[in-house]
């Protein structure tokens, strides 16, 4: 099936761009945006509204396939392309890529998406990582239709795996209104959660007090507001500030992990990003002590590995390591949806949880992509996106999966009626 046309349109994604270099320094919250200026290359301030470009693939058929270029909300920092402006990208789309999608002739995913997902710019660089990450949304949205089936179906069939027919666990996030959205997903019965975005310092309170606080504060809310046969799995991003907490002493930030964990308890404890220590070999290292400390005392606290795990090389590095024992597969970190896939099931082929995640500044276009993602891959959990609302990305994700699955339900009932 060949591609006949393709249009590229400027739009907004689920969130914003955040200087998370300039956060970490001590920015002062202003309302919903923050004073100062930003230290990040390609900010113009702290915080700035997040941007998408469409890609729509005009089919032979008469189809028109979907793809929407995004990155995330920390852009520019621990290895991370720049911040993602839509102008600065739309001629290069026009002009580089444009050329290359018109007249290409689709066969299948796989190979289309390595194609695309390999091409070079003048200067011999892989493109952005959104544009990478749109353009394959776009070929497997593309191929489902050809095909007459969903995305799921299609990697699939492609990557030779068994299609789940139970939903994959959805993780939420709370943005800053960590009490009134954490009661959101109670009421909604969300698998895992909050997240809970404690992304400085004074979040965590000295040795750790304030977190601590609000983890027992949502375990007596689970109690009063959640069913008797509801036990979430407790999630917290703490974006490397513990490290700072404890001066990057890796033996009391274990040992304030496991008393944390006797805290929650029947909950099951999972910490984000418990320290950032500057470099991936750093990050590789510190991580792998911290999970290896927590086993001496006891502790079954996953780690789990987001700065500096970016592309698929470095997830691959993280998890032969066993630097955590959980990866957060960061979906527009990684480009092409082909290294996405290829990510969670190299995590789950050694042992590691797969956590697809992504960021709340994706778009509901590339949220859906990822539900088809996971339905194929089975990973651990999915992250909840866009937005830090949590009812509108829930609501996206979980009717899509739910949807999906009844679609693949009905196939396999079809196939065996056949069969029969």
């Amino acid at each position: 099936m060949l591609i006949n046309d393709v249009l590229f349109v400027k739009g907004s994604s689920g969130f914003y761009f955040d200087d998370q270099k300039a956060i970490k320094s001590g920015a002062v919250a202003d309302g919903f945006t923050y004073k100062g200026e930003p230290l990040t290359p390609g900010f113009s301030r702290i915080r700035q509204g997040g941007e998408a470009v469409s890609i729509m693939l005009f089919l032979e058929n008469g189809e028109i396939a979907v793809g929407d270029c995004v990155a995330v909300q920390y852009s520019g920092v621990d290895g991370r392309d720049p911040v993602f402006l839509a102008d600065n990208f739309l001629r290069v789309l026009e002009e580089e890529i444009k050329p290359k999608l018109v007249g290409y002739n689709l066969l299948s995913f796989k190979e289309a998406a390595w194609y695309f997902d390999n091409l070079t710019d003048k200067q011999g660089k892989k493109y952005h990582t959104a544009l990478r990450y749109g353009l394959t949304q776009a070929l497997l949205d593309a191929v489902a239709k050809i095909n007459h089936s969903t995305m799921a179906e299609v990697i699939a069939k492609e990557y030779g795996l068994k299609l789940l027919l139970n939903p994959v666990p959805l993780f939420a996030q709370s943005g800053d209104d960590r009490y009134t959205n954490a009661d959101k997903m109670i009421l909604k019965r969300v698998d895992v959660l909050p997240h809970g975005l404690f992304n400085h310092p004074s979040k965590i309170g000295a040795e750790g007090k304030d977190l601590t606080e609000y983890a027992l504060w949502l375990k007596q809310r689970v109690k009063v507001l959640g069913d008797p046969d509801y036990l979430p799995i407790f999630h917290f991003d703490v974006y490397g500030t513990l490290g700072i907490v404890f001066s990057d002493n890796l033996d009391q930030v274990a040992e304030y992990l496991a008393r944390l964990e006797e805290r929650v308890y029947p909950h099951l404890l999972r910490v984000e990003g418990p320290v950032d220590l500057g470099s991936k070999e750093r990050q590789i290292e510190g991580l792998r002590y911290l999970q290896e400390k927590l086993y001496s005392l006891g502790s079954k606290v996953v780690v789990v590995a987001d700065e500096w795990c970016n592309n698929l090389a470095d997830i691959k590095e993280f998890v032969d390591a066993r630097a955590g024992l959980m990866v957060q597969i960061k979906s527009p970190d990684l480009g092409g949806v082909n290294d996405i896939i290829d990510a969670v099931l190299y995590a789950k082929g050694n042992g590691i949880g797969a956590y697809l995640g992504g960021s709340c500044n994706e778009t509901d276009i590339s949220a859906k992509v990822s539900v088809h993602v996971g339905l194929a891959t089975g990973p651990d959990q999915l992250l909840v996106k866009p937005g830090m609302g949590v009812d509108e990305g829930l609501t996206i994700m979980r009717n899509e999966m739910l949807r999906t699955l009844a679609i693949l339900k009905k196939n396999k009932s079809l196939i065996q009626k056949k069969v029969g």
